[in-house]
């Protein structure tokens, strides 16, 4: 068997245990079995069972992580339309991949944590970079655009997943509106001149 085809299907094995089971109840044995590979397979490629996991928060936001490169690319794009979207992107992603409301609420946080902290790493220097761009064509006045971007991303991967802490719509969109009222103070742009954001939600 390929080595990539033996890889993806260990990862295939865990999504699946996943979708039923706790983190916390999955072995590595079981992980093969599913995979229907030997366990000494497993450590071939892992070393542990998170670094499975790992590996399964890396390959689930690929899609996500590349569309927010592509748009880094789309110089002629507002830069703060694509880092909305590049957010939003990668919420949506994350809401696909959401597990079972039956798993227990620990367990939810975890697995939110890892993508969070995945999707951060990933992001920001993506965001940082578009940011840049915005400044280079008098868009954007920062000094900081590594800081900002990691600002940004916070608050609006928190509040477009809406699962770390739950809001209604109308909540939502005040944080968001606050949101955009500092970016363009931050930014040194006219109060109410990024307002087209907000349709991006």
């Amino acid at each position: 068997m390929p080595k990539q085809l033996k890889y993806d299907k260990i990862l295939d094995a865990l999504q699946k245990l996943l979708e039923t089971k706790e983190l916390s109840n999955i072995s590595v044995s079981e992980i093969a079995q599913t995979a229907e590979i030997g366990k000494g397979s497993i450590y071939y490629y892992f070393s542990s069972k998170d670094a499975i996991l790992e590996a399964l928060v890396e390959r689930n936001y690929e899609a996500p992580i590349t569309t927010a490169r592509h748009l880094a690319e789309q110089r002629e794009i507002s830069p703060f339309t694509r880092i909305f979207q590049a957010c939003r992107n990668s919420s949506a992603a994350f809401l696909k991949t959401q597990p079972s409301t039956t798993k227990a609420a620990p367990e939810r946080a975890f697995l939110h944590q890892k993508y969070m902290n995945h999707l951060i790493v990933s992001l920001k220097p993506v965001l940082a970079s578009i940011i840049e761009q915005g400044i280079a064509q008098d868009l954007i006045r920062c000094a900081d655009p590594v800081s900002l971007a990691e600002i940004v991303l916070i608050v609006l991967t928190v509040k477009m997943d809406n699962t770390l802490i739950p809001s209604t719509a109308d909540e939502i969109e005040q944080t968001i509106s606050a949101l955009v009222s500092l970016l363009e103070k931050g930014t040194e742009n006219p109060a109410g001149s990024l307002n087209f954001l907000m349709a991006q939600l």
